[in-house]
This record gives structure tokens, C-alpha cells and sequence, in this order.
């Protein structure tokens, strides 16, 4: 089931687009059968279970952050992910900074952007987004490739576009102010539901989990 949904998904995202597996309490079992179906990316929200899930799946994929990372989960956060998609904060950013100058890495992370202006989502509301940039891409250890944005759920995908279009719009201004030790690589969005119209607005990294591991139990 989870073999056969991977490779269906492979074969209908676009050149260039990047499936990533939300693995949000799924099992390390489960994971590693994404993972050998094809999957190259896996997304975790918390750290405690991906560090369950990495000891049993390694390296064989990519790990991305994409829960709230609490300043107190960092130094952990740090030693097995290879990407923070959710940096929202100058704290959280000084203290990735931090951990990843002990351990002498650099951090490549998204700014998580609160596209739908959400009072209960986190992420850097978009008219604060170019200045938050400008000040966190003068820390040495992290670097900015791109955005990442939840966007408020619908029922009908169509209702997520807009949050799309702003977050693609905000991302290619940033594009052009040609910040030192900022790329603007990658542009994660869109989930299970609505990760087609996301595709359409841009998105090169999609957060799927349902659609491969079924409905959580």
C-alpha cells in the first residue's frame, strides 16, 4: 500500500518537485518502506520521534523539521536534521546559530511564512518577512533557501490558493534583494489535499502524508 502510493505520487509530480513524506506518528517501519518505495525526504514534526524513526531509517533519506521547534529541542534538532523548515523567531534562529557553531555545520533553513495571518499558526506574517531576512542572514551557521508556508485548511483546495500566490510572490521579491547567504531555492507547500494547486503556484517541495500512509489510526 505505502509501496504503491509512493511510486503512483513519483510518477505524477512535475520535473523538479521534491516529495516529502510527513511522517507525523507514523512508525520507523513505516517510514523506512516510504523510504525504500522512493521517498528522498521526510518530514518530522517533533524530535523525539524522529529520532526513533533516524535510528532505524539513517541516512538512506533527508530529514526536515517541519513542527514549532522549541529553543530546548535545538541541540538535538541540530545533530540529525538536515533541514529546519519551520525558523520563525531571532530566538530560535541565535539559537540554531548557536548549536550549529558548536558543531561546527551550517544549518540550510526556511522561513516559515503565516501566509492565512492565523493568531494560533506560527511563522513570520508576510509584510514582516523581508526585514526578519535581512536581519537572520547575518548569522554565520544558518543558511536561508527559501519559504515554507501551512496556509489556513480547506475543505476545498481552491480556497488555499491565495495563501500560495502570496507566499510565490513573497519569495521572488526576496529573489531580488540579493541578500549575502541567501538563496531562494526552495518553496515548500501544499499537503495531501491540496498539494496539486500548490504545484501550480509554485511549490518545488510538497508535505505529504495521508496520501501515503493512509489515515492516522
Amino acid at each position: 500500500m505505502i509501496e504503491e502510493n509512493v511510486k503512483k505520487i513519483l510518477q505524477e509530480l512535475p520535473p523538479g518537485v521534491a516529495l516529502m513524506a510527513a511522517a507525523k506518528a507514523r512508525t520507523p517501519e513505516e517510514i523506512m518502506r516510504a523510504a525504500q518505495a522512493g521517498v528522498k525526504i521526510v518530514g518530522e514534526n517533533y524530535v523525539q520521534e524522529a529520532l526513533a524513526a533516524f535510528n532505524v531509517v539513517g541516512h538512506r533519506v533527508k530529514w526536515h523539521f517541519i513542527g514549532h521547534l522549541q529553543r530546548n529541542k535545538v541541540k538535538k534538532a541540530v545533530e540529525i536534521f538536515d533541514m529546519i523548515e519551520t525558523v520563525d523567531s531571532p530566538q530560535l534562529s541565535e539559537e540554531i546559530d548557536k548549536r550549529c557553531g558548536q558543531r561546527e555545520r551550517i544549518m540550510p533553513v526556511l522561513i516559515e511564512i503565516n501566509s492565512g495571518r492565523e493568531k494560533q499558526k506560527f511563522g513570520i506574517l508576510p509584510e514582516d518577512a523581508d526585514e526578519f531576512i535581512k536581519e537572520i542572514s547575518k548569522l554565520k551557521n544558518i543558511k536561508i533557501e527559501g519559504l515554507m508556508t501551512m496556509g489556513p485548511m480547506f475543505g476545498d483546495p481552491e480556497d488555499a490558493r491565495p495563501y500560495f500566490v502570496e507566499t510565490k510572490k513573497l519569495f521572488d521579491r526576496v529573489k531580488t534583494l540579493n541578500l549575502p547567504g541567501v538563496e531562494m531555492k526552495y518553496l515548500s507547500m501544499g499537503m495531501t489535499n491540496s498539494y496539486q494547486v500548490a504545484i501550480e503556484e509554485g511549490a518545488n517541495i510538497v508535505r505529504i502524508g495521508t496520501k501515503i500512509f493512509g489515515p492516522r489510526d
